[in-house]
């Protein structure tokens, strides 16, 4: 059952100190739809009202992967499909958290799959490959993000650099293994790496891995005065696409819904967060034939196993939303988000 929000600071032409973004990677109009045909009509996600459109084209192609998407929402620059955070001559671009954290402003970064996966890495790592997965692990190092949680230990604790969980224990790290490790610890930065296997598909037994640290992150960082920035990814909605898996794409679409909503109801009890919610890039080319809310059914075609460079909407609630309608290039929600922020 779907979050009533309450609209109180919705739409304020005021400053956030909070901005939670939330990436359903692979989500397109079809996707919502489709999850919300099967949810019977219902989705936190359709009670946003600021909506806009964001062109999704990487620098050297109309077609981005979520490398040059999750870059251009990072860092505010178009770069080349597979480069994480470097413009398209290899150097590295300063990400929201790293430009955040001089005004005291801490930040999380949430996977519901693999940490050092394209999204997520964007806010922290700086390489040309995507791929280079124990590099990106490398590159936390010197970075500004406080609280990170995902899979794929293995590029962390068995990496090249076999010093690099000693040396980002010297940064203040504390390493979790488990959720039930990172629920119950209050230390104000956590490097949670997660085992491969909590991180499987909703159809597989995930259950609410995303939601509870997302709740865990927001309870820690919203400790902090100056305020924080979270990025969480539906990381999987994009596998169900690229799958051509409907029931995949549209349970993995429930589970980052269920996060919007809690992300909805955390902005109205602080009054002074902005939440956006968008995707990288479409997955699939999902068409729906034939759908039946009342009934709670979908029936779909994909057109593709791959990314397709249709728009996607991007969903604004709270101080500053307003400022994300209109139909405007993926790098203009980085200036947003910059912009919305109390500090200059």
């Amino acid at each position: 059952i779907p979050y009533q929000p309450t609209y109180k600071t919705d739409g304020l032409q005021k400053k956030a100190k909070n901005v939670i973004l939330l990436i359903g990677d692979g989500m397109g109009l079809a996707q919502i739809q489709a999850g919300l045909s099967a949810n019977f009509g219902r989705l936190n996600i359709i009670n946003i009202k600021h909506i806009g459109l964001s062109r999704t084209e990487a620098s050297n192609s109309d077609f981005t992967d979520s490398a040059a998407g999750a870059t251009a929402m990072a860092t505010g620059s178009k770069t080349n499909n597979r480069y994480i955070s470097v413009d398209t001559n290899g150097k590295p671009l300063k990400a929201i958290p790293d430009l955040l954290a001089p005004f005291g402003i801490k930040s999380g970064i949430i996977s519901s799959g693999d940490i050092t996966d394209a999204t997520p890495a964007a806010f922290y790592a700086h390489q040309t490959e995507r791929s280079m997965s124990q590099e990106l692990a490398a590159d936390l190092v010197n970075s500004h993000v406080d609280i990170l949680v995902g899979s794929k230990r293995k590029s962390f604790s068995e990496n090249q650099d076999n010093r690099l969980m000693e040396k980002l224990a010297r940064r203040g790290y504390l390493y979790q293994k488990s959720m039930v490790d990172f629920v119950s610890s209050d230390a104000a930065k956590q490097l949670v790496l997660l085992d491969d296997s909590a991180t499987r598909r909703v159809l597989d037994g995930r259950k609410e891995m995303l939601k509870i640290a997302f709740l865990k992150t927001l309870q820690l960082l919203s400790k902090n005065e100056k305020g924080f920035f979270i990025m969480a990814e539906g990381a999987q909605i994009d596998h169900g696409g690229h799958a051509n898996d409907l029931p995949f794409m549209v349970t993995e679409q429930h589970d980052f819904d269920r996060l919007v909503g809690e992300a909805l109801k955390f902005a109205d009890q602080d009054g002074e967060t902005l939440v956006i919610v968008t995707a990288d890039h479409e997955t699939g080319g999902l068409s729906l034939l034939d759908a039946a809310y009342k009934r709670g059914t979908v029936r779909g075609n994909f057109s593709t196993d791959d990314h397709t460079n249709i728009m996607v909407p991007v969903f604004a609630y709270g101080p500053g939303s307003a400022d994300f309608m209109g139909v405007y290039p993926n790098v203009k929600i980085f200036s947003k988000i910059i912009n919305a922020y109390q500090v200059k």
